[in-house]
């Protein structure tokens, strides 16, 4: 007897392709996916060309990371719903023009503001690509599978981290840094080939195609401002800096703008038919937990990440080319466990053990990290200690999605997929927001310590002169950290041996003249130079015990974040992966 429509929408027939299918169609996502990883770090190691060339004040700079990140975080749900109801080719395709259609734009930018909307628009793109490929790789293996090609998109991320930095340097020195948006046209071409030519619709038969546009305007309304509120928060605002203190009038109204954007969104989906984040789901244990969990690694992911960079700078002391380089280590380690995990949890069939232990790993790491960073750090011993820290968070993107999805009903897991999606890219942007917050106040009170200290014989005048104005007063940008090497050493006593030098050319007719006291001042002149010296010694080494300090603290919270999502996620229930795309059996609360 044939299937009723109703049984078909609730209980969709797998997708049954062909080996062939299945690896155009993987081949196809993974250049979509490449596509939109390689754009973020090729971009970044453009900025200072861009913001040199469009002349871009330091108020605007992070607008170029704001806009895309809130464009790409708000429509994770919305294209997760669509590709359930539309079909994932569809929206991946429509992803890809989007995204293309930016990266032209950006390309073609003459002022700030274009720059700025065009990247927007490159995340309006992005969140399908993301969003689409993890539900793809559901729609076309069982979750006793899945793992293992989930990996591959590890690979993937890992392979742009290594290669992005090379082909934005390459790009931007021989061509312009027009060419590191132009570069994303030809990859994208070849991506649309494969998958309108080789790739099946994915649509599942039945579903109602609906557009839940209450939802997703509350959605936005939730977000959007949450998401500008934590990327402008500042503790203290320094002049030209983008952003408005925690207290100011503008973050609270966006906070509140928020809160009343949520509880819209919650009424809003309770009533409609088809809503866009169906909030029957959270009764699935699964489906809460992973959520929570994803969310708070989330904030563990790139809280660990992004102030790492400022300690090879400030006190290992490597350029900020040379840094963004020595991160490969911790890269490569979160491929390694990624990919690892993946055929792990293929071959045992069980993913709870294998996240417990990734994020045991992880708290362990960021232990060694808390307690053991100090000035003398090498860049060698740095590298093994990246390396942990790659491994424990490697495995928790893909497990946690994998987790979820296979809770959930085939015909659900674009939903699945973008809300771990969402939640941990909302975790991310919380967590770096706090972490920059902590940062600047235990930066500022340790600087503040540590100079008073180095300093307190010298007297004020050469002080002044001898100390960069943020070295003096701990000033960081919570933007990301300093805009440029805050102390230098080499350059202030290179001023120290220029003055000096000057006075000895002073001194020197007055001496060979016979004069007693130019003499005596001239035979002072290098005891004076080698106190001087001393004494920028002591103020650099107080500048990276400042330093140091500030970083331990910030892996000393990110340890007791990672802690706490190890807690949650034993709250995780262990479900059988399925070896069929068949409806998933429920875990009620």
């Amino acid at each position: 007897m044939a299937a009723s429509p109703e049984v078909t929408a609730q209980h969709p027939q797998p997708f049954e392709l062909t080996p062939s299918q299945k690896l155009l169609t993987l081949l196809g996502v993974l250049l979509g996916m490449l596509l939109a990883a390689l754009d973020q770090t090729i971009v970044s190691t453009a900025g200072p060309a861009i913001q040199k060339d469009l002349h871009i004040p330091a108020s605007l700079y992070a607008w170029i990371t704001t806009s895309y990140l809130v464009a790409s975080t708000v429509l994770v749900p919305v294209y997760g719903k669509l590709s359930d109801a539309f079909g994932r080719r569809r929206i991946l395709v429509i992803g890809i023009v989007i995204f293309l259609l930016g990266s032209a734009l950006c390309g073609l930018s003459q002022t700030t503001l274009q720059l700025i909307l065009a990247r927007a628009l490159q995340g309006v793109g992005s969140a399908s690509l993301f969003t689409s490929a993890f539900a793809i790789v559901a729609d076309i293996f069982p979750p006793s599978e899945r793992g293992k090609y989930q990996g591959i998109f590890g690979a993937v991320f890992g392979l742009s981290s290594v290669v992005g930095p090379l082909v934005g340097g390459f790009l931007t020195d021989h061509l312009s840094w027009h060419w590191v948006f132009f570069v994303n046209l030809p990859v994208g071409a070849v991506a649309l080939g494969f998958i309108l030519t080789r790739m099946p619709p994915l649509r599942h038969a039945g579903r109602k195609a609906s557009v839940d546009l209450v939802g997703a305007f509350t959605l936005s309304v939730f977000t959007v401002p949450l998401l500008i509120a934590l990327s402008l928060g500042r503790r203290t605002v320094a002049p030209g800096e983008t952003g408005y203190e925690w207290g100011s009038p503008q973050i609270l109204g966006m906070f509140a703008l928020s809160a009343v954007g949520l509880v819209a969104f919650i009424l809003a989906e309770r009533t409609v038919q088809e809503p866009l984040l169906d909030l029957k789901l959270f009764r699935n244990k699964t489906f809460a937990v992973g959520n929570a969990a994803a969310f708070i690694s989330g904030a563990v992911f790139l809280g660990a990440i992004v102030f790492l960079p400022l300690f090879m700078v400030n006190v290992v002391g490597l350029s900020a080319t040379s840094s963004g380089f020595t991160m490969t280590p911790l890269t490569l380690g979160i491929v390694t466990g990624n990919i690892l995990s993946g055929q792990l949890v293929s071959r045992l069939g069980r993913y709870k053990v294998l996240i417990l232990s990734a994020q045991a790993v992880a708290v362990i790491a960021f232990g060694v990290m808390a307690f053991t960073l100090r000035p003398a750090s090498t860049q060698g011993e740095l590298t093994l200690k990246m390396i942990f820290v790659g491994l424990g968070l490697g495995p928790s993107i893909p497990l946690f999605t994998l987790a979820i999805q296979n809770a959930v009903a085939p015909h659900q897991v674009g939903v699945a997929t973008s809300s771990a999606t969402f939640f941990r890219q909302m975790g991310s942007t919380i967590g770096v927001a706090l972490m920059g917050t902590v940062f600047g106040v235990a930066l500022s009170s340790s600087m503040a310590t540590h100079m008073s200290e180095a300093t307190r014989d010298v007297p004020v005048e050469f002080r002044r002169q001898l100390l960069p104005q943020q070295a003096a007063g701990g000033q960081v940008s919570e933007e990301g950290g300093p805009s440029e090497r805050s102390f230098d050493a080499a350059a202030i006593k290179a001023r120290i041996a220029e003055g000096f030098e000057k006075q000895r050319e002073a001194l020197a007719p007055a001496a060979q003249a016979g004069d007693p006291a130019a003499k005596d001042r001239l035979a002072g002149l290098a005891q004076a130079q080698q106190a001087a010296e001393a004494t920028v010694d002591k103020v650099a080494l107080a500048f990276k015990e400042a330093f140091s300090e500030a970083i331990r603290d910030i892996y000393r919270i990110t340890m007791l974040i990672a802690l706490l999502a190890l807690l949650v996620t034993l709250a995780l229930p262990e479900l059988p992966l399925r070896k069929t795309n068949a409806p998933a059996p429920q875990v009620l609360e």
